[in-house]
């Protein structure tokens, strides 16, 4: 045998069923024709597929989640002599067994897994390229925008809202430096200023230069330092209008929930 048809019907994209005919059809000498026939909904094509395959002596593998769909394609198949694979169904029914859960049933769950691990990807990219304002144009791309003086955990938590699939921007606040233009056109409610007691900020700072080797003397952890940046970062965020977070006793996942529960309240209007 020169070739081998190999009709691969799934009510999704057809990659799992994809990928397992041509992993089994590696161990034989002879090409096989795989001929992928995604997305099906209907009975109608499942009978069309059965016909064509007949009349090509080819073998139909099926991805197809609902026990209605799998149940005519492989009683359709029989009367019609087609030799059929079912290469999820009785994987899904041992573990509904072992396990006493009940099937969704519902088609491309592992393709909507992909996605919601590449968009999780993407997001960590995104923050870490638009880490502590490296790059202004990340601003207006972004889904929140991070504001605050330095130490008040913008970077762990642009990467923790990140897991949750959120691009993050965050942008460092200093006197001596203007803020970015880009950040006085994102739309107020992606803006979330991070502010901290300049006692709590003082200790944390000392805390970072000693763990550097450095003096804790330095102006980085001076008190009245720390205060002239506050009052700084009260100016921006006031002109801005954006909602302010006390970081000083959250931890980061307290302050990411503050976010998130923003987010959703906005997506739910």
């Amino acid at each position: 045998m020169s070739n081998q048809i190999v009709y691969v019907v799934s009510d999704s994209v057809g990659e799992t069923a994809d990928l397992v005919v041509r992993a089994a059809m590696g161990q034989f000498l002879f090409t096989p024709d795989i001929r992928r026939v995604p997305y099906v909904e209907d009975t109608g094509t499942l009978k069309e597929v059965i016909s064509i395959a007949k009349s090509n002596q080819a073998i139909i593998c099926f991805t197809l989640v609902k026990p209605e769909m799998r149940s005519y394609l492989i009683e359709e198949a029989a009367k019609e002599k087609v030799q059929v694979y079912d290469i999820i169904g009785p994987l899904i029914e041992r573990i509904q067994t072992a396990t006493g859960a009940k099937p969704r049933f519902e088609p491309g769950l592992v393709r909507k897994l992909d996605e919601d691990y590449f968009k999780k990807i993407e997001a960590i990219e995104f923050a870490v390229k638009y880490d502590d304002g490296r790059d202004p144009r990340g601003i207006l791309k972004a889904d929140i925008v991070l504001i605050g003086v330095s130490r008040t955990s913008k970077t762990p938590l642009s990467q923790y809202l990140a897991h949750k699939r959120l691009k993050v921007a965050n942008v460092p606040l200093v006197p001596e430096v203007d803020p970015p233009e880009e950040l006085y056109r994102v739309p107020t409610e992606k803006c979330f200023g991070l502010k901290i007691d300049p006692e709590k900020l003082n200790n944390i700072r000392k805390e970072r230069l000693k763990s550097l080797g450095l003096s804790a003397g330095a102006s980085y952890a001076n008190l009245n330092r720390i205060k002239e940046e506050l009052t700084h970062f009260e100016r921006v965020v006031n002109k801005i209008g954006c909602q302010v977070i006390d970081v000083s006793n959250r931890a980061i996942e307290e302050t990411a929930n503050v976010i998130l529960n923003a987010v959703q309240n906005q997506r739910s209007f």
